[in-house]
């Protein structure tokens, strides 16, 4: 089912969705009489793929997700509810993609996405004292899983061996909140995610009785960013984009339908 559910999402993806539209245009086109159709469709997935490009649609699409939640600026503000002292504060940081290569550093294993929500989970664990840093993120397509690539990075970024907790079990986040509700229990921790996916990590998280607080990073399109002419011209960043948010829109739905949310 995991399989099956990656390779339907594809189509649904800008690029996916626009070139099959593009292509069954083309084949009426070229292989049947009913031109009409492929000129109607042809415009079609030109006119979507010039949409999805430019940053006017895309930061429209990904403001939502990602303003859902402010970013956690003050840690020690926090309120850990009354869990006896001596335990400890969790800061867990989801896997956001990676590609094992002994060939190169591990900060250049890991996905941009993924060093980001790493970067803010060692700075809020930096300065929360007495915390855990606890990594999430098993080998789905990969034979390393992903939390071991990022606890080398975290060692690099300073943080001691013996303040990380790995989960390398899990192969989607519905996984790592089950996962990792049976690993720290009821206690309240910090979720640190890309901003845009932090809606439905907190979904998933609340929906298995956690206590998640929210620490959004990998911010994609801020509120405040400001806009050019190249706002309005396509390019593939913008694309880029479109892309995470629709997936996000996507596993929201999938979530829904499953129960899960």
């Amino acid at each position: 089912m995991f399989v099956v559910k990656k390779i339907v999402a594809l189509f649904f993806y800008p690029v996916g969705l626009c070139l099959g539209i593009l292509i069954l245009g083309l084949f009426c086109l070229w292989a049947t009489r009913r031109q009409r159709l492929g000129k109607m469709l042809v415009t079609l997935g030109t006119v979507l793929l010039l949409l999805f490009s430019t940053s006017l649609i895309s930061s429209g699409l990904l403001v939502p997700l990602e303003q859902r939640y402010p970013a956690l600026l003050h840690p020690e503000t926090v309120s850990w509810g009354p869990e006896d002292s001596t335990s400890p504060k969790w800061i867990v940081v989801l896997g956001g993609g990676h590609v094992s290569d002994p060939r190169l550093p591990a900060n250049s294993q890991i996905s941009r996405a993924a060093m980001g929500r790493l970067v803010e989970g060692v700075r809020l664990h930096k300065a929360v004292p007495g915390s855990k840093l606890l990594l999430s993120g098993g080998a789905v397509f990969d034979p390393v899983p992903e939390s071991e690539v990022m606890a080398q990075v975290a060692v690099v970024l300073g943080v001691k061996p013996q303040d990380i907790r790995l989960e390398s079990d899990s192969w989607d986040t519905a996984e790592e909140a089950k996962i990792i509700a049976k690993m720290i229990g009821g206690e309240r921790f910090i979720l640190v995610t890309s901003a845009a996916h932090m809606p439905r990590s907190m979904a998933l998280f609340k929906r298995r009785g956690l206590q998640p607080i929210p620490a959004p990073a990998d911010f994609l399109a801020p509120e405040t960013r400001s806009f050019g002419p190249s706002s309005f011209f396509p390019g593939v960043g913008a694309l880029g984009q479109t892309q995470t948010a629709l997936h996000e829109y996507l596993g929201l739905a999938w979530a829904w339908l499953r129960g899960e949310i």
